[in-house]
């Protein structure tokens, strides 16, 4: 097996582009559980850890802009998690200590599973990807970046190389369900993001459906219900409509970790908790 590690962006394309079918090791987190169970083989490899531009962001505007690069643990750190708070709860929540130091925002990305952590976040965000070649670049949206489970748009030569993101302003809350309490795949997973300037809630759901995805019709029935001035409570039968309505949308499987009903009850319930939480402000 070769491996080089690339020491620039344009050079990991360089590299992609003289053999497309080299694999692209980013934290290796997903990658190498899936070649310790002999389910992917390695040739070629080409190594992203040593990037530094991968690894930093950028606020441009109402936007800030994240490398691919970026790891769980930094996007934990008080910096970050003050302007994203759903992406730092949704990154502590992945694996150990050392996962979290290991494993990336693109990483996280290009695995596309449906039980992916940041992925919910980033769809109720609309995030925006730059994909980069040798060819050049072109920009995709987050939900039409994952395909399906475990595949994503990318094409042959082509890496992840930042992730768009808007600057919203109210809180947001990252609620998910596990088997056990810590080091977890999650059974269902559920983003909730209030956007104060477009008074509208957003919700990104995961693991209850071949894809993450918007549950829009909840989206559209809360915002008429909430309380854009004091973030008062809402009353219970407004908050078991809008949990109802999200559990509405999914379409879960059974499988080893957990059922179908199993799986609609608890997206319900993270729904109408992570409501609960946002409706109450913190006092400055």
């Amino acid at each position: 097996m070769g491996v080089i590690v690339a020491k620039s962006v344009n050079e990991a394309c360089a590299l992609l582009a003289e053999n497309p079918d080299t694999t692209v090791l980013a934290g290796g987190t997903d990658l190498m559980v899936q070649v310790n169970k002999g389910a992917s083989s390695l040739e070629n490899v080409v190594d992203l850890t040593r990037i530094s531009e991968l690894k930093g962001w950028t606020i441009n505007d109402s936007e800030i802009v994240l490398g691919s690069g970026i790891s769980y643990s930094d996007l934990s750190k008080p910096e970050l998690a003050s302007i994203l708070p759903a992406l730092a709860q949704a990154s502590r929540t992945v694996g150990s200590p050392q996962i979290r130091n290991a494993g990336t925002l693109g990483g996280n990305l290009a695995t596309a599973s449906p039980a992916g952590d940041t992925i919910p976040v980033l769809v109720a965000m609309n995030a925006i990807l730059k994909l980069r070649s040798s060819k050049g670049q072109r920009e995709i949206s987050v939900d039409e970046f994952v395909t399906g489970v475990k595949s994503n748009a990318l094409h042959a030569g082509e890496i992840i190389e930042s992730v768009r993101l808007p600057l919203l302003e109210g809180p947001q809350e990252f609620l998910k369900v596990g088997i056990r309490n810590a080091m977890v795949i999650s059974v269902v997973s559920l983003a909730l993001l209030v956007d104060d300037k477009g008074k509208s809630l957003r919700v990104g759901v995961g693991s209850v459906s071949p894809v993450p995805f918007r549950a829009t019709e909840a989206e559209e029935f809360i915002a008429g219900e909430f309380d854009w001035e004091n973030y008062s409570q809402l009353p219970e039968k407004v908050k078991s409509r809008f949990s109802k309505l999200v559990a509405d949308s999914t379409k879960p499987i059974d499988d080893h970790r957990g059922t179908a009903e199993y799986r609609k009850h608890s997206v319900a319930v993270l729904a109408k908790r992570a409501l609960e939480r946002v409706c109450i402000r913190t006092e400055s």
